[in-house]
């Protein structure tokens, strides 16, 4: 959407690029010289936000300019100059939520969820501990190790995904 697309059309840009990892997986190639899954993915987003673009008539969207053989220049695209920065943001938080999923099936189930609530959701230490019926010193200790395990995962993660680089 901060490419300059509606809501209707940004859906369609992410059930376009899943058809299109689906169908062209087995065709990227884990080597440093041809680039990054990241790198990949964010090429194919950025082709479906084009095809999107393609696909209005040239009166209905004045931001974006397209000529007369509807060729989208994505420097014309409003933000997308800033795209990047979004991109990396996103991949961030989306390499956070695996992490914490991945920690979450490690631990009991009551830590997590004193993490979930004090760190996450930030609710007040005394709270999660009067909701939960445990003492505010096992809400803090449960923040910090688990705090912890979802740094080291991510790191585990980013280090599986340099590999794929």
């Amino acid at each position: 959407m901060k490419s300059g697309l509606t809501a209707a059309e940004a859906e369609d840009v992410v059930q376009e690029t899943i058809i299109s990892v689906a169908k062209n997986i087995q065709k990227f190639k884990r080597d440093r010289r041809l680039g990054s899954f990241k790198g990949w993915l964010r090429n194919l987003t950025r082709w479906r936000i084009a095809d999107q673009l393609r696909k209005r008539t040239p009166g209905s969207a004045p931001e974006t300019q397209l000529d007369d053989a509807c060729h989208v220049d994505m420097s014309e695209i409003p933000d997308f100059a800033a795209a990047e920065s979004v991109w990396e943001s996103e991949w961030r938080v989306n390499l956070l939520k695996v992490a914490m999923e991945n920690v979450k099936q490690r631990v009991k189930e009551e830590h997590f969820q004193m993490f979930d609530l004090y760190a996450v959701k930030q609710w007040p230490a005394d709270r999660v501990a009067r909701t939960l019926g445990v003492r505010v010193g096992q809400v803090y200790l449960a923040k910090l190790r688990l705090g912890l395990l979802i740094k080291k995962e991510v790191k585990r993660l980013e280090a599986v995904e340099k590999q794929m680089e």
